[in-house]
């Protein structure tokens, strides 16, 4: 399963990767999550299993679902979840997402 966190420059995600790789570790689960830079989704986006962008591009969120389309879910991190660096309750959401 590829999650994909998507940002400006693909850079102020990478803490909130990490915590939630270490999270699904944890929870043993497999999966393989990645940040980048919403200039490079429509490279990503046919791999993709979930979306979910940065709370400082949620305005971008109807033209990233337009740009997905059906392809997979899209949705923005909660802003206190991404300010605490909540890897736990982001992987949580992703999974909840994909079903």
């Amino acid at each position: 399963m590829n999650i994909y966190l998507v940002c400006n420059a693909g850079m102020s995600t990478s803490i909130l990767v990490k915590k939630m790789q270490d999270a699904a570790k944890t929870q043993q689960i497999d999966v393989n999550i990645e940040a980048f830079s919403v200039e490079i989704l429509d490279e990503k986006v046919d791999s993709a299993d979930v979306i979910l962008l940065g709370p400082q591009i949620r305005h971008m969120l109807p033209d990233v679902k337009k740009t997905v389309g059906d392809q997979c879910p899209v949705e923005v991190i909660d802003m206190r979840d991404y300010g605490m660096i909540n890897g736990e309750k982001v992987l949580s959401k992703a999974l909840k997402l994909v079903g």
